[in-house]
């Protein structure tokens, strides 16, 4: 369609067109949104409200004017903003558009906020338009800003304090200015809301006080006596003025003023004997009030003194201690030997009984003893020595003889003495004449100040002339001085041993200062120069004792101190023993390690059977500060040691304790062994708890017997093995006659058992410390022989055997030995090979004694004399009815059984092979005799299987009984045969 440019028409159609292309550029979306390059805001938490500084709002020139008055355009959305866009990840916001045609808009959180999570956020917003056309294509971004939010705090959290509960220690009588501190947090995320403002004690009326920064402090000095532990409540508040969720409770401990000195130590401690170490403190610490230590100095002591010779140590003879301890073989003699039957000078002596048989003498200045002549060789040419335990303190100025061998008469010349004087030890030993008179070595002099100290000790002179030697507790010492004299002039003068003092003649007495006893009678000798002490152990014995190990170990204590040193603290702690380990000292300078060397010090007793008692214990202490001073004042710590007592052992002999043998053998070479079947048991009993009962024994359980102790405890016997040391053997009765009979053992068996023997007419005694086992196989070996046997019946003998010097003793095993003696055999030697058929036997009893191993008893061809003793244990109702059964048979056949006798003796004596018997007058007396006989034998069996097993039951005393009955009937029949061997006047052939 074609118009023309003139017309009105086209003028319309123009003007339409050119608004319409006018629209159309309009609608071009040239221009981007606009909005501010930074904003910050602010959201309080649990809101989703963010208030943001500057606003948000978009800006975009396309948008058409908002007050054109030619005409407006609603029917496009270019210039709009349609939303913001936020970038980042896990952003809590978003951005919404409140009005499209002014760009403004808000953002919001999406969920409520935590402060106490994350208190600012930051991220990226951008705008953007809506584009052109409907599709909103060609749509424009802004360009990116930064929002800072900043979420505000509320006081949603209330304290909570660090620690469930505080705990504190104080001294005594001290005002601090802070004893502890208590510490709660708030876990909101604001300074104002998160900080504690203020702490206080909720607890009323208590001398504490509390600041604003939890450090809690006493008002008022606190007292131990008053209060021992405070308990305290205490609450917090933060600067929003909630108060902690829980209080909080707090110990404050009071202690008493510091005091220096050991903590945990035990004042008694009890040893059970057998258990090896035991440790002394096992939880011991040392105080010292926080002093800077600089060294610690600790002596333990264990005192001793009072048990036995200064420590527990085994008590056997000292002649038994010198073989234990590996001395060499000698001739030793013991000067002051328990007092025996073999060695009885020393039995007037008083004695300490209260050491547990460990032998102590008592010399109180006015005992002494004589030693028997023959007992030490009066002459000491050869190397000897000397060893004695002694205890002396200081005394008078004079000397005091412990042994000296000096003229019985006379001369009063000392040969050799051992004396203290002043405390000194003295030896002087004169030498026997000589060709030459010149000097020679005569007093050693030993200046000791143990010599006078009142305690235990040890010592040994070794004496190899001219060279003397002393050893005390171990330790060598040399004189300090040694005098001079002429060797003795020769005499025939006999010379005394005395011990405790020296025996002198009045002719020789020059001081009369000396304490001296009465004259003897008799005479003008006397005794001088007491002593005045103990001893103990007093030997000479031939040959140096020079081995430092056999001195050591007769010196040494069984009992003592002991520690193993952990090795974290060996290299930092110095421990030092005394040689008798009675004593330790410890020194460090650090308290800890000192501690635990402390708690590892243990007492030691290696003895079977202990010596019960106690122990004192000491620890001194000295601590040294900075200036090498003693700071720190530390009392001495005092408890005990109380070694239980052990249990003891009973020593039992058990075996044959009578039987019967054949005179031959007392007579013949090998003799008759005493103990053949000998045992040695030691057991020991223990009380041991029984088990609880069930409830249904108890309800069964009697009343009154609830407070039975054997309902409670069982005594249970247990063996042991130990060592013996003495057997004793002895005749019970008349003492040994040596001219006709005597005790023999082989000494070459003692020997190799390392065992010795001394006998006398009183018996023998086996020393020496061996095994049990040992002892048993010499005890069995021990024959009693005797070549005159015609006047002899029995002989009874006691063994006793002990332990520890006779600390434990066993039973007196008592036994008793028949002799059997027989007719010759030669006088009745047809009797002995052939029995004539005619004779119905009679057969006697072989008696056994209950047991007691009868040998060689013939039965028929050798008949007992009526001297014959058979001893068993008898019970009387039974011999009473055979008696009676006896009396009535005799008194029925007595004159028909001696003529039938006499009859048969005469053919015995002859051949009697043709002779013809028809009547029997005897059968009926002998069937009677022999069914007697038979029930006796019956009897003495019981009574042998009684007595094996060492129990008296009635069957022995039954069998005893019968078998002195049957005794009496064998008495009778030998008569009767008597009068068959003599009286053959009826006979005929």
């Amino acid at each position: 369609m074609q118009f023309r440019r003139n017309t009105p028409f086209a003028s319309v159609v123009g003007l339409v067109l050119g608004l319409l292309c006018a629209v159309e550029a309009a609608k071009v979306n040239k221009h981007k949104p606009w909005i501010e390059t930074t904003y910050h805001g602010i959201v309080t938490e649990n809101d989703d409200k963010v208030l943001l500084d500057p606003p948000l709002i978009a800006l975009d020139k396309d948008a058409p004017l908002r007050y054109a008055e030619s005409f407006e355009v609603t029917l496009t959305k270019e210039g709009e903003i349609c939303g913001f866009r936020i970038h980042g990840q896990n952003v809590p916001f978003e951005a919404v558009v409140l009005d499209k045609s002014t760009g403004e808009g808000v953002i919001r959180a999406k969920d409520k906020l935590d402060c106490e999570l994350q208190k600012e956020h930051t991220f990226i917003i951008q705008a953007y338009d809506c584009g052109e056309g409907p599709d909103g294509a060609n749509m424009k971004k802004s360009h990116k800003a930064t929002v800072h939010i900043q979420v505000n705090d509320i006081n949603e959290y209330a304290p909570v304090f660090k620690e469930k509960s505080y705990k504190a220690t104080v001294m005594e009588g001290k005002k601090y200015d802070s004893i502890l501190k208590v510490e709660a947090v708030d876990a909101d995320c604001s300074f104002q809301f998160s900080q504690i403002c203020s702490y206080d004690i909720v607890t009323p009326e208590v001398p504490f006080t509390v600041d604003k920064d939890g450090y809690i402090k006493n008002t008022e000095k606190l007292s131990y006596e008053k209060e021992r532990m405070y308990k305290l409540t205490v609450t917090a508040y933060d600067c929003g003025k909630n108060r902690a969720s829980e209080d909080v409770l707090v110990k404050i401990n009071v202690k008493p003023t510091c005091k220096p000195g050991w903590t945990g130590f035990n004042k008694r401690i009890e040893y059970e004997p057998g258990t090896g170490s035991l440790p002394l403190f096992p939880s011991v610490h040392l105080e010292t009030c926080d002093e800077p230590i600089t060294s610690i100095q600790a002596s333990i002591e264990l005192e001793t003194n009072h048990i036995g010779k200064g420590c527990d140590r085994d008590t056997y003879s000292e002649k038994a201690l010198h073989k234990l301890c590996g001395a060499s073989g000698g001739g030793t003699v013991e000067l002051l030997p328990a007092p025996s039957s073999a060695t009885n000078w020393t039995v007037g002596l008083p004695t300490d009984n209260g050491h547990d048989s460990d032998q102590v003498f008592e010399f109180n200045g006015t005992q002494a003893v004589k030693v028997p002549e023959g007992v030490v060789s009066t002459s000491l040419k050869e190397p000897f020595t000397v060893s004695v335990w002694m205890r002396h303190g200081p005394g008078a100025h004079e000397k005091e003889t412990v042994l000296c061998n000096s003229d019985k008469t006379g001369m009063n010349r000392h040969h050799y003495s051992l004396y203290v004087h002043n405390c000194r030890l003295i030896l002087l030993l004169r030498q026997e004449p000589t060709e030459t008179e010149n000097y020679k070595p005569a007093e050693f002099h030993w200046k000791l100040d143990q010599v006078c100290d009142k305690e235990w000790h040890h010592y040994v002179v070794n004496v190899e002339f001219p060279a003397v030697s002393l050893f005390v507790d171990g330790t060598t010492y040399e004189p300090f001085l040694v005098t001079e004299d002429y060797p003795l002039r020769s005499s025939k003068i006999d010379t005394q041993l005395t011990i405790g003092a020296c025996w002198q003649d009045n002719s020789g007495h020059d001081n009369e200062t000396e304490t001296v006893s009465e004259p003897a009678p008799g005479g003008n000798g006397y005794m001088a120069q007491f002593f005045r002490g103990n001893l103990a152990g007093l030997m000479i014995r031939s040959g140096k004792l020079e081995n430092k190990k056999v001195i050591d170990c007769l010196y040494t204590c069984k009992e003592g101190l002991d520690v193993q040193l952990p090795e974290e603290v060996a290299s930092s702690i110095k421990v030092e023993f005394n040689p008798n380990q009675s004593s330790l000292s410890v020194e460090g300078d650090d308290i800890d390690a000192f501690d635990k060397v402390m708690q590892h010090i243990s007492y030691l007793n290696s003895r079977q059977f202990p010596t019960p008692g106690i122990r004192h214990l000491r620890v001194s202490t000295t601590v040294k500060c900075l200036k090498e001073e003693a700071c720190v004042a530390v009392p001495d710590a005092e408890g005990y040691v109380m070694v239980l007592q052990p249990e003891e052992p009973k020593i039992s002999l058990s075996g044959i304790d009578h039987f019967a043998r054949g005179a031959a053998e007392f007579e013949g070479q090998e003799g008759v062994t005493l103990f053949p079947e000998l045992r040695i048991v030691s057991t020991i009993t223990r009380e041991v708890e029984a088990e609880t009962e069930t409830e249904a024994e108890a309800e069964a359980t009697p009343a009154g017997t609830e407070d039975d102790p054997t309902v409670q405890e069982t005594v249970v016997s247990e063996e042991i093995m130990h060592n013996l040391d003495t057997c004793e053997v002895s005749a019970v009765g008349d003492e040994l006659d040596g001219e006709h009979e005597s005790l023999e053992l082989d000494l070459a068996q003692l020997q190799q058992r390392s065992l010795e023997m001394t006998s006398s007419t009183l018996g023998l005694v086996i020393t020496g410390v061996n095994t049990m086992a040992n002892y048993e196989q010499v005890l069995h070996l021990i024959r009693y022989k005797n070549w005159h046997t015609e006047a002899l019946f029995d002989r009874k003998f006691k063994l006793v055997c002990s332990e520890l010097n006779g600390r434990y003793i066993s039973n007196d095993f008592k036994v008793e030995v028949n002799v059997i003696h027989t007719v010759n055999p030669m006088e009745h030697a047809n009797n002995a090979m052939v029995q004539p058929n005619f004779i119905n036997p009679v057969h006697h009893a072989s008696v056994d004694l209950s047991g007691h191993n009868l040998v060689n008893a013939h039965q028929a061809s050798v008949v007992p004399s009526a001297a014959t003793v058979v001893i068993v244990v008898c019970v009387s109702f039974l011999v009473f009815m055979i008696i009676l059964g006896v009396f009535r048979i005799r008194a029925t056949h007595q004159g028909t059984a001696r003529d039938q006798e006499s009859g048969k003796e005469n053919e015995m004596d002859w051949d009697d092979a043709a002779l013809t018997i028809t009547v029997n007058p005897m059968e009926t007396y002998e069937d009677q005799h022999s069914s007697e006989d038979d029930e006796e034998e019956e009897e003495e069996e019981e009574s042998e299987d009684g007595e094996e097993e060492d129990d008296i039951t009635s069957a022995e005393s039954e069998s005893s009984e019968e078998e002195e009955g049957a005794e009496e009937e064998d008495q009778q029949g030998a008569s009767r045969q008597q009068q068959l061997e003599w009286d053959d006047s009826t006979l005929t052939y």
